[in-house]
């Protein structure tokens, strides 16, 4: 008994399970600490295009940007009660879907497979629209600023300084862009938007303008609508 049980012990000695082996994990190291590599530079540039998104993506912008109203009400919206051939902004939302890159399965006309110019086109004929009619609701009258809609800033559409045109301006840059007109990547961004507004008020005002439905401080604000709804960083990503 004495010998099979120094056996026994002998055999679980043997087999006991033997301590893992730590595991040795390679440490990334920079391009530039390898030897002889200490000026080469890092391409951090993006490898595609700028990319357009599926034109709800900017329907549901839109609307969302200018009230969150309803397709059918922003129709109504648009076309204004005292619309008329002369003055008409828009028609109806059918009238631009299959410009638009939507599908209209009514007609048998499938879903736009690329950005054309044609698109392009509707989208900015949309927003200028959609801009023109919230210079009409925003700034005449005195309608108070928290039921303005894209020109939430306090008193009418005349500006009288740069610095007062800045903080106007930051309101509606965050309104299109989502973050203050400081932090643009492009430098003098609030200076070059000032310029537009002065510029456009100036053609207003020339001696041979001719009749417009704005006047000169509200049509020079739908400028700078118009330059926002257009801007890259609202349709690109």
């Amino acid at each position: 008994m004495r010998f099979e049980a120094s056996v026994l012990l002998l055999m679980l000695a043997c087999s006991k399970t033997p301590e893992p082996t730590p595991v040795v994990r390679a440490t990334s190291t920079p391009v530039n600490a390898i030897p002889g590599h200490e000026s080469l530079r890092e391409d951090t540039t993006h490898k595609e295009g700028p990319r357009l998104m599926v034109a709800e993506t900017y329907m549901r912008s839109y609307l969302a940007i200018f009230g969150g109203l309803s397709p059918l009400d922003s129709q109504a919206a648009l076309v204004g009660a005292g619309a008329t051939r002369d003055n008409n902004l828009f028609d109806r939302w059918a009238d631009y879907l299959a410009a638009l890159g939507m599908p209209d399965y009514k007609s048998d006309i499938d879903r736009s497979a690329q950005t054309n110019a044609l698109m392009v086109a509707a989208f900015e004929r949309t927003g200028i629209a959609l801009c023109d009619r919230a210079v009409e609701n925003d700034l005449r009258g005195s309608r108070p600023v928290d039921q303005r809609i894209v020109f939430a800033f306090e008193g009418g559409p005349e500006v009288a300084s740069d610095t007062a045109f800045a903080t106007r301006f930051d309101i509606v840059h965050r309104t299109f862009l989502g973050y203050p007109a400081e932090l643009a990547p492009t430098t003098n961004r609030t200076s070059k938007f000032y310029n537009l507004y002065k510029q456009a008020k100036a053609n207003q005002t020339a001696p041979d303008a001719g009749r417009f439905r704005l006047t000169a401080d509200e049509a020079a604000w739908a400028a700078v609508c118009y330059a926002l709804i257009r801007h890259p960083e609202f349709h690109f990503y």
